[in-house]
């Protein structure tokens, strides 16, 4: 199909499939280069859909829903990986580009794709295999020890379709539900990296710090950039790791390589392939924000410069709390950001307009400093106070430090 500009600003559309937080932070990185985010949303509450001019209500897994989406647009990407792989295919082959293209796509979508091909690059990750009974549950773990992580190779995200087994019993009941799995290694790890490439149609690449991520419940609780105490010699690698996988996969936009970080080295976990949690503080953070960076992408664009504008950035994500309860009966929440705003003036806050339940990401927020325990401090101070209506006793630390 031909791709035509936007009739008044002369520029072109993006259409971006899911409504939710990520198309809602592009869509404000679209309106400070001027393009236009079109999205597909499922209704008109959800995140995107309350502030995009451009929205399209239908599910992302209709195939005529999304060449509704793609007609007319100059390229077609994502806030979620959820699409069915073959009706990607279909677009593409009507015409529309499709960025990441569905042959890169597959490998964020379903975790057994990526690790044949990460064992086929020579690429460092977790031992595994495809298991489909109890016995080959039992097999790998007499190779490789129990517990076992089993994984569903499409579908999960922020803990969903992940799962710890002590003995093939365990595993027998999960395959029962869910058919075949990945089983993994449960690695020995000091903790979680993120490392971020954006990649252009051109092959051009931009990098950002490699950051730590802290997990809790599965969820991206808060983001250390830089990962503190990581030597370069390992951040370059990871980048370079990242980078690799960009090309060798064929990724148009932004890649998130999660990573478990050893005693080796690091590992790769799984792949994102969009903006992704562990770079939300390069809004704030860095010159160019991923959100940016996978708009130049997706459009063939020259990439923004990534350094950092302090040398600490903390995010936070704000987790649907005590706040969140239907029996709260503290103080609202236009009044928690008044005195968020307050007491903590420097904090950047993002909201996503979404309603409020016990554990749903509500949010994140942001503070840039020099020292990393004072930076953090607020950060989380700061979330808390959303999530919970408490002052956090950090909170006292990071005033008293400031003050």
């Amino acid at each position: 199909m031909a791709a035509v500009l936007h009739p008044h600003t002369g520029l072109p559309v993006v259409a971006m499939v899911g409504g939710g937080q990520l198309a809602r932070m592009t869509h404000q990185a679209a309106v400070a280069l001027g393009q236009s985010l079109r999205v597909l949303s499922a209704g008109p509450a959800e995140s995107a859909a309350l502030v995009a001019g451009d929205v399209r209500i239908g599910e992302h897994d209709d195939l005529d829903a999304l060449r509704d989406l793609a007609e007319g647009a100059t390229v077609l990407t994502f806030d979620h990986e959820h699409v069915p792989t073959q009706h990607l295919e279909v677009l593409a082959a009507a015409g529309t580009r499709v960025a990441p293209p569905p042959a890169a796509l597959v490998h964020a979508q379903d975790k057994l794709v990526l690790r044949r091909a990460l064992a086929a690059a020579g690429e460092p990750q977790p031992a595994w295999a495809e298991v489909g009974s109890a016995a080959d549950v039992a097999a790998f773990a007499g190779d490789h020890g129990w517990p076992v992580v089993l994984k569903t190779p499409r579908g999960g995200y922020d803990g969903k379709g992940v799962f710890v087994v002590g003995d093939a019993e365990e595993a027998g009941a999960l395959l029962a539900r869910h058919g075949v799995l990945l089983a993994e290694q449960r690695v020995a790890m000091v903790r979680e990296l993120s490392a971020q490439v954006a990649r252009s149609p051109f092959g051009q690449v931009a990098v950002w710090p490699v950051v730590e991520t802290v997990q809790r419940d599965g969820v991206c609780a808060e983001v250390y950039a830089p990962a503190p105490g990581l030597s370069d010699e390992l951040a370059t690698a990871a980048q370079e790791l990242a980078v690799r996988i960009a090309d060798r996969l064929g990724v148009v936009g932004m890649l998130a390589v999660e990573l478990f970080q050893t005693e080796d080295g690091v590992l790769v976990n799984e792949l994102a392939m969009r903006p992704h949690n562990s770079g939300h503080w390069t809004i704030e953070g860095a010159r160019t924000s991923q959100f940016e960076q996978h708009l130049r992408a997706v459009l063939d664009y020259p990439l923004g410069a990534t350094a950092m504008t302090a040398p600490v950035v903390v995010m936070a994500n704000v987790l649907g709390g005590a706040a969140a309860a239907e029996d709260w009966s503290g103080p609202a929440l236009d009044e928690r950001v008044h005195h968020f705003m307050a007491h903590w003036p420097d904090v950047k806050l993002h909201w996503y307009g979404k309603g409020q339940r016990p554990g749903r990401k509500l949010g994140h927020v942001t503070a840039l400093g020099e020292d990393l325990e004072e930076v953090r401090a607020r950060a989380v101070a700061a979330a808390r106070y959303l999530a919970d209506g408490v002052v956090d006793p950090a909170f006292a630390f990071a005033h008293d430090h400031e003050h």
